[in-house]
């Protein structure tokens, strides 16, 4: 994040005494980025954050891909995958690389008993279905439908759901996510012609410290392993941070799209990038307003991305029989474009009420035997009529 946020209480300077009621030290940490060259947070915890009480058998989650034909159009039921109470349990990986793994999960409960920490990947949660509080080390979001949670790797969380029927739509990149260059200024300000503004971004509060001590799990990922370690210090006994790095929430609701007389590429719907992927929303919107004009996209091939669709809501202009919770992938190589009719139906049209996230990948997608489960066969041929 380019935005400076600070919480709680705080020393006048950096790497300083500050101390405690009893005398005592706060124990400071920093978390950077890069190599000490890029985002940076300093946080000042109650108890050292490296007291380690034992460290569990490490549990191996590589993905399963399998050995598929990369180059054929692919779409998957979404809404098919099962429900699982826990949280890690329920996340299920549809499709990944070496640098991007998207995930669907279904989890029934909040996270009660332990914490997480992704130290592979920077996460990107889209909330499909459900609401409740992310709950961090930096302090809390409620989130709720339509919501995408940025979350940095190697942030301690948890989920704690208000509800039970939850639909998390969710992309893990090696690189961080960040907003596109060409939304900001020298100074890292969102430009008038960003579909997105600062004011748009819920940034973490409600700072809560805890001091006690005791068996806290947090499970750490890392190279497709889960590793449970056990901390004698609470992961949020945090009193005070400030700086670059923070976990945030920006609701697709809020992206403001960009429109034209004729139809417009898909850059002008981006949200992040990093540098194994884009990300982009599809909101509702004014159609291309030429006399002539075709709204629905026209054919393309991806010459240099895979690209996936994840569909949210609404009717969306391009497709026909598509449902919520739908994915598409439309790898870099082949062409794809309106389903039948769509390019006639979409003439004349004034709007569209459509809600779509989408991810492009630069490097190809791999199936996992969990997409097969829920794919759509013969998808390919749906161009056929």
């Amino acid at each position: 994040m380019s935005r400076y946020h600070s919480l709680g209480q705080l020393p006048s300077k950096r790497h300083i005494t500050f101390f405690k009621e009893d005398g005592s030290l706060y124990s400071e940490q920093l978390i950077s980025t890069e190599g000490f060259s890029a985002e940076y947070s300093l946080t000042y915890h109650i108890h050292r954050p490296t007291r380690v009480l034992a460290i569990d058998p490490v549990i191996d989650i590589s993905p399963k891909f399998v050995d598929n034909e990369l180059m054929i159009n692919r779409s998957f039921k979404g809404f098919k995958i099962d429900a699982f109470d826990d949280y890690l349990e329920s996340r299920q990986l549809v499709l990944g690389n070496e640098d991007v793994l998207i995930s669907l999960a279904a989890p029934r409960q909040s996270m009660n008993t332990y914490f997480f920490k992704n130290a592979q990947a920077a996460e990107m949660i889209f909330i499909h279905k459900g609401q409740g509080v992310l709950k961090t080390m930096f302090g809390e979001i409620n989130f709720k439908y339509g919501d995408h949670l940025i979350i940095p790797k190697s942030v301690i969380y948890q989920l704690d759901f208000e509800t039970e029927d939850n639909r998390l739509f969710i992309v893990e990149s090696s690189t961080a996510f960040k907003f596109p260059k060409k939304y900001l200024n020298q100074s890292g300000q969102m430009m008038e012609h960003s579909p997105i503004y600062e004011r748009d971004l819920r940034l973490p509060q409600n700072l809560k410290s805890h001091a006690e001590l005791g068996d806290y799990k947090v499970i750490i990922k890392r190279d497709n392993h889960l590793y449970p370690y056990h901390y004698q210090a609470h992961p949020f006994d945090v009193v005070g941070w400030d700086g670059y790095f923070y976990p945030y929430a920006f609701s697709i609701f809020d992206f403001e799209p960009i429109t034209g007389r004729l139809h417009l590429p898909p850059p002008i719907h981006q949200t992040w990038e990093t540098a194994a992927c884009v990300l982009c929303a599809f909101v509702p919107r004014l159609y291309d307003y030429h006399p002539q004009s075709i709204p629905a996209p026209y054919n393309h091939a991806n010459i240099d991305t895979d690209e996936v669709l994840y569909y949210v809501d609404g009717d969306f202009m391009s497709r026909n029989d598509i449902e919520n919770g739908q994915i598409s992938l439309h790898p870099m190589g082949v062409v794809h474009g309106p389903h039948p009719g769509a390019a006639e139906r979409s003439v004349g049209k004034k709007d569209t009420q459509e809600l779509a996230v989408m991810v492009d990948t630069f490097k190809p997608l791999k199936l996992t035997l969990s997409a097969l489960e829920i794919e759509i066969r013969d998808y390919y041929k749906s161009w056929l009529g």
